[in-house]
């Protein structure tokens, strides 16, 4: 019976997704689409169907036919993107697999540098984003800036190094179904499958078969993740692994965020509450929830992450999750086992880069990671921590050094680097 209701809950969340308009500010509209089909050259040699959306969410055939992961579903040829340094835009949909075996369907897209690329092709970034929000609307794909100006400007900066980039929006997120968010194994499995996916876009001699798993804060999680799933891509190479204030200490999402008494930081724990029902239907989330919560909450989870911090101004943590030690025991265990990066080794160079001033994901914590993965053998796991930089601002203070380290590892050496200019934070 608390499957059905938590089914019900998340469902009414879902027809509710499909009212929100293409002018929330997640996800303004994309350019119009270039008119001829993607190629899949590589994978079929047939041309694909053009990726369709209706209310934000992909459109994906049903029943879903089983296929290898990275396989193509869809694509759409999007041509030079200008705010993105002018790259070759795709939208994609490929096939992945979650932590439970399944196949599903991911959307994400591919940035493809301008110009001819070099002998042996461009080398890879896949890149996972941070927190956008849950809803389809809030897929990174679907925004023009891929959900926040810093990470255009972090798109950018790769592309003009001559990076392609491939950048996933997560299983659930613009795709059927609740975003597993914080799902560790279901977002490594993406990050590594589209590179894939891009492999079977491009002709072979578009890109390297060496490729690099970088991302922030959500998406710095889903970097360590996917290092540990690349032999999901046979034939390619991770060259190393980049994690920028990386998401950690899953145990301490709910306590912390209920002692905080921070209303603003309840969007977190809401999303992971989803992310966990998606995963583990037996988390019934209604019943998790305070007696007048379930409408702000249905509220938040439709909504993007910079929208949800108004919609929660009117509550306290302790009406929104009135959750006892025993309720919270279990859940925050499930959470970690499910989400912390460092529970076991990485195979590769790791470089781990954290703001001094990061107020979302502490400093400590970031060392403490670095600290039990080379206790758990990760034979090269570095830290650099940026003086006086915050969660978003690090982003830029660190653009040389990642690109440094990409090029140390097998990436494109750059003549000159200089940091972006950045947000504050």
């Amino acid at each position: 019976m608390k499957t059905l209701r938590a089914t019900k809950f998340l469902a009414a969340i879902a027809a509710t997704a499909l009212t929100v308009t293409a002018a929330n500010a997640c996800s303004p509209s994309l350019s119009k689409p270039a008119a001829h089909l993607a190629n899949s050259a590589g994978q079929t040699g047939a041309v694909l169907p053009q990726v369709r959306i209706v209310d934000h969410t992909y459109q994906v055939p049903h029943p879903l036919a089983p296929a290898a992961p990275g396989t193509l579903i869809a694509a759409t040829d999007h041509g030079p993107d200008s705010r993105i340094a002018g790259a070759r835009r795709w939208t994609v949909l490929y096939h992945s697999v979650n932590r439970h075996g399944t196949d599903i369907p991911v959307s994400g897209a591919v940035l493809v540098p301008r110009g001819t690329p070099p002998p042996g092709g461009w080398p890879v970034v896949s890149w996972g984003h941070g927190t956008t929000g849950v809803a389809h609307s809030c897929a990174p794909s679907q925004a023009p800036d891929f959900g926040y100006d810093a990470y255009a400007q972090q798109l950018r900066t790769l592309v003009r190094a001559g990076y392609a980039v491939t950048a996933s929006d997560y299983p659930g997120l613009g795709t059927p179904g609740m975003h597993t968010y914080l799902v560790g194994a279901d977002e490594g499995n993406a990050v590594v499958d589209i590179v894939t996916a891009a492999h079977h876009l491009l002709p072979a001699s578009a890109l390297s078969p060496i490729w690099f798993a970088v991302g922030h804060s959500q998406g710095g999680q889903a970097a360590l993740f996917a290092a540990r799933a690349a032999h999901r891509a046979p034939g390619l190479r991770l060259g190393g692994t980049v994690a920028i204030a990386p998401a950690s200490h899953l145990e301490a999402m709910l306590p912390g965020v209920i002692a905080s008494h921070q209303s603003s930081e309840l969007s977190f724990a809401l999303y992971s509450l989803a992310g966990l029902t998606a995963t583990d239907p037996s988390v019934d989330l209604p019943s998790l929830l305070g007696p007048s919560a379930a409408g702000t909450a249905a509220q938040v989870l439709n909504e993007c992450q910079q929208v949800g911090y108004t919609l929660l101004s009117h509550v306290t943590t302790d009406q929104v999750l009135p959750l006892s030690s025993d309720q919270l025991s279990p859940l925050s265990a499930e959470m970690a086992a499910y989400g912390d990066p460092d529970r076991l080794p990485i195979t590769g160079p790791v470089l781990v880069i954290q703001g001094e001033q990061d107020e979302d994901v502490p400093p400590q914590w970031t060392a403490e990671v670095v600290g039990h993965l080379r206790t758990l053998g990760s034979p090269t796991v570095e830290e650099r921590i940026y003086p006086g930089a915050g969660h978003e601002k690090v982003l830029s203070t660190s653009a040389c050094d990642l690109l440094a380290f990409l090029a140390a590892h097998g990436g494109r050496t750059t003549a000159r680097c200089a940091p972006h200019r950045a947000e504050t934070g």
